[in-house]
């Protein structure tokens, strides 16, 4: 601008720019469309993953599960029908968009490490409950790195870890006759884009629902409930699960 210009006023060069209007904030049940997603189960011949499986995919959910044994999983998914595929572990984990992790505590470390590569890039759903079991019932293990969830993300620094599907009783995913889950998902994660991706799948399956339950460093007290619902299903011979109140 010229001297003459700042002189005489200008009004145009001299009125500051517009603020942007702020985005309306997101409503927390306005999730994606997952339904063209291929979800993998690694430990998916086990009574949780064979449920999950199931469920997911009667949904209508592309869905393949895995095992060590690339032929034990064929046969279980058969079994499952709906259109689940069978293959190895590694095999899922490549080919899937989404991989829910549920093999035993003992073994997950091992298997995550071991799968790094195929896992880069995914959305990790770690459903492991580190538990022991004595004579007094079933008790919450520490891991070392606080939670089944949080192992999972050092050994998976390239993936998108979440936590999700503790609390799901095994008995009742795989029960034909049943046809609605009445249970929430407590959903954690780092990344609210995967973290509504694992919401809007639990969504899908009738009866069940995702909800955000907060960042990984709080997956340990999600996981060591499960020792709880086992005592509460022992006492009452029931099959509990969560109902989150006034959501």
């Amino acid at each position: 601008m010229s001297t003459s210009d700042a002189a005489s006023g200008d009004a145009t060069s001299a009125t500051p720019a517009t603020a942007p209007a702020s985005a309306p904030a997101r409503s927390p049940f306005d999730l994606p469309d997952v339904s063209g997603l291929v979800v993998g189960v690694l430990g998916g011949t086990g009574p949780q993953g064979r449920g999950l499986a199931y469920r997911l995919a009667k949904a209508g959910q592309r869905v393949l599960i895995g095992s060590r044994s690339a032929e034990r999983a064929a046969g279980v998914a058969a079994d499952l029908g709906h259109g689940v595929e069978g293959a190895d572990n590694a095999s899922v984990a490549a080919r899937s968009d989404v991989v829910i992790v549920a093999v035993p505590w003992e073994g997950h470390g091992e298997l995550l490490a071991s799968l790094r590569a195929e896992l880069a890039g995914k959305i990790v759903v770690d459903c492991v409950n580190p538990l022991g079991f004595d004579k007094q019932g079933a008790y919450a293990l520490k891991p070392e790195e606080g939670s089944a969830a949080q192992q999972a993300a050092a050994l998976l620094p390239d993936s998108r870890v979440t936590a999700a599907f503790h609390h799901l009783s095994a008995v009742l995913l795989e029960d034909r006759e049943v046809e609605e889950i009445d249970i929430d998902v407590l959903v954690l994660g780092e990344e609210r884009a995967a973290t509504d991706v694992v919401q809007a799948l639990a969504d899908r399956i009738p009866g069940m629902r995702g909800v955000f339950a907060g960042r990984l460093r709080n997956a340990h007290q999600v996981e060591s409930l499960v020792a709880n619902l086992i005592s509460v299903n022992r006492r009452y011979k029931a099959h509990a699960g969560l109902r989150i109140t006034d959501v």
